[in-house]
């Protein structure tokens, strides 16, 4: 399949009467995905017409390259490094303490 390149020539959509609750739920969903409604409005299309579906993440997205795009929660992220690093790195310069030594130097 040949690669698509969004551009000024490519043609507009309009949906019409577009019930309230439906605005509504796409803008929330569009935040919850770091998008404007346009972006989600581009990925539902894209994921209907590829015929692609999120994979494995909530709230992702693959793109027409195969690339899966998504977020995850602070929450998740910590408790995925908890999980995977369970001891404390030691024996070596905490960020916070350079910067400090650095701004004291100053």
């Amino acid at each position: 399949m040949e690669p698509i390149h969004f551009g000024a020539n490519m043609p507009n959509l309009s949906v019409k009467d577009v019930p309230e609750v439906w605005a509504e739920a796409l803008r929330q969903r569009a935040a919850r995905n770091h998008r404007s409604l346009q972006g989600e409005l581009m990925a539902i299309l894209e994921n209907a017409v590829m015929g692609t579906t999120p994979v494995a993440m909530p709230h992702a997205t693959v793109s027409t390259s195969g690339r899966v795009q998504g977020w995850k929660t602070v929450a998740q992220i910590a408790a995925e490094l908890d999980a995977k690093y369970p001891n404390p790195v030691t024996g070596v310069s905490r960020g916070v303490d350079i910067i400090r030594a650095e701004r004291d130097a100053r």
